[in-house]
């Protein structure tokens, strides 16, 4: 008697993955890398390196340079051809379209396009190749046969990001400078919609089917979703500081946005229009490109130079020690799953198919391996790290302008790694991290006392606040006059004045009591005799002057 046995695969994670939360690669390039993409069949990426006048050649077996092709004036972002013969390169500096022969990595050509060229696509075919001319607001329609303009299209202001949906039939143009989406018809070359209500709309990222769009907006910290049949704003999702571009997975369950100010990838799934997670890379991340098998990702940190490759086997790949959030774990083979652990910890199974299981995770501490169990057996799909939760105990200063743009440390622990620091609802620019202290740049905001939160993948603290100050104003100051032996009462009117820090006469301090916001007393010092004489007042919102004051000699018989 013969027993049929079905044989088992064992659980695996995507192909290539590396078995890291953390980058499988970071690979040095040029200076201020920004455009990165991968050829069609996932051999090679090319980087444009805009302060090296530079593009670096990626082989992506061994994540190294193999090749650094030099072009004009700043290489800013590249597009490949759909067969993969050609890499078309914008320079900037030089209002230039580089075409490069990926055969044989040299230029071929050079087409004069507008000032300021950003973003570009190519249309499925292969036939046209669109590019973004910021300084121009215009659009340049490249024919691929004759490598010659063949149309200029005039859009918003302030055009970066240009995108070519999958079927061709529409080009989406994120105009930063008017808070508008240009919507091209390729077959008239002309602009048939505009898509209104984003803060800063820097590129579209269009899902597979072309039935959506996502817009990372840098003005506002957000991405616009977009009913591409009907060009219109559905729904608005949170993500890192100053999101630039932002690309689609090739299976469309994923957007993947690069926050350049939170040195994040924000991952955004499709089904739900929710933040999924974060992936930390280096500093400055601005160009984001997906493997055709949806394992990694290719992002270009501008300000270290460098390309991150993140295994997407893990989403997200770091969370809070208390668990209770849900990741999503990608691979082969992992239906009929029995069990998913974090270490040696159980998490809890929502979802499970052959390429994707969604577990809640447990608590837990540390970089930990994660493993599934199928019937085919147990696989090794990454490692988590769990962060406590974070501490903030200390403010510095505890107020500021309204206008924003002063430095404040934040002070606390498990600080290390924050994803964002909001001064109420105003998002804070991070400039450095350590487990102790945050550095960050507010944002503008109103007058008044506003909560501080600081979100790291631990969690989020909430327990200081902050005061918006308005910019002072001296509108009186009785008397005008005071002796130059020093010792006069001086009364100072005007309003914002409750946090004044210092009062000079003349650049020299006086003494000095707030009596309320709008009032000061100050004891005017000795100083030789003058007219015009300027009472400054510092206050946490700014400064303000009086010019009108004398100094004047006591009487002599």
């Amino acid at each position: 008697m013969t027993v049929l046995t079905q044989a088992r695969s064992i659980p695996q994670i995507q192909a290539n993955a590396s078995l890291t939360a953390f980058p499988s690669a970071v690979i040095p390039v040029g200076n201020s890398p920004l455009g990165v993409v991968l050829t069609p069949d996932g051999t090679r990426g090319y980087v444009a390196n805009r302060a090296s006048n530079t593009v670096s050649v990626i082989d992506t077996a061994t994540n190294t340079v193999t090749t650094t092709i030099t072009t004009g004036a700043g290489p800013t972002l590249v597009a490949v051809a759909p067969d993969g013969a050609h890499t078309y390169v914008t320079l900037a500096d030089d209002a230039l379209l580089a075409v490069v022969d990926t055969a044989t990595n040299t230029v071929t050509a050079n087409i004069p396009v507008g000032q300021g060229a950003a973003g570009v696509s190519v249309t499925p075919d292969g036939a046209r190749v669109y590019v973004a001319n910021e300084n121009a607001d215009t659009v340049s329609v490249i024919d691929t046969t004759t490598n010659t303009v063949a149309a200029t299209i005039a859009v918003g202001s302030r055009p970066i990001g240009v995108t070519v949906t999958p079927d061709g039939a529409h080009a989406y143009v994120g105009n930063t400078g008017s808070n508008t989406i240009s919507v091209i018809a390729t077959a008239t070359n002309t602009v048939t919609a505009t898509v209104t209500g984003q803060g800063g709309p820097t590129v579209v990222g269009i899902t597979p089917d072309g039935t959506r769009g996502y817009a990372s907006n840098g003005a506002s910290n957000t991405v616009s979703v977009i009913d591409l049949t009907t060009n219109t704003i559905t729904g608005s999702i949170t993500v890192g500081n100053e999101p630039r571009f932002v690309t689609v997975s090739q299976n469309g369950a994923h957007a993947y946005v690069a926050n350049y100010r939170s040195n994040t990838v924000s991952v955004i799934n499709t089904a739900t229009n929710t933040l999924a997670g974060n992936l930390r890379v280096g500093q400055g991340p601005t160009g984001v490109a997906v493997t055709a098998d949806d394992s990694r990702l290719y992002v270009t940190n501008t300000d270290a130079g460098t390309v991150s490759v993140i295994p997407l086997n893990l989403i997200p790949n770091e969370g809070s020690t208390a668990g209770g959030f849900t990741v999503t774990i990608n691979g082969h083979n992992l239906a009929g799953a029995s069990a998913v652990h974090f270490g040696s910890t159980s998490a809890t199974i929502l979802s499970n198919t052959a390429t994707s299981i969604t577990v809640v995770a447990p608590v837990g501490a540390g970089a930990v391996p994660v493993t599934v169990t199928t019937p085919g057996g147990t696989g090794l799909m990454g490692y988590f790290v769990f962060f406590p939760a974070p501490q903030i105990n200390g403010l510095s200063p505890t107020a500021g302008p309204s206008s924003g743009g002063n430095t404040v440390v934040i002070t606390g622990f498990n600080l290390a790694g924050a994803l964002a620091a909001s001064f109420g609802p105003n998002r804070a620019t991070i400039q450095s991290a350590t487990d102790t202290q945050l550095t960050v740049i507010p944002a503008s905001g109103s007058r008044g006392t506003v909560p501080v939160t600081v979100t790291t993948p631990g969690g989020t603290a909430d327990d200081l606040f902050y005061t918006y100050v308005d910019t002072p104003n001296i509108s009186d100051v009785t008397p005008d006059t005071a002796s130059t032996g020093g010792g006069t009462a001086v009364t100072l009117t005007g309003f914002s004045l409750a946090t004044t820090q210092q009062v000079t006469f003349g650049n020299i301090p006086a003494d000095f009591t707030v009596l309320s916001d709008t009032q000061i007393t100050a004891t005017a010092p000795p100083q030789a005799p003058g007219q015009n004489v300027t009472i400054s007042v510092t206050t946490a919102g700014g400064s303000a002057s009086w010019n009108s004051f004398t100094y004047q000699d006591p009487p002599t018989a």
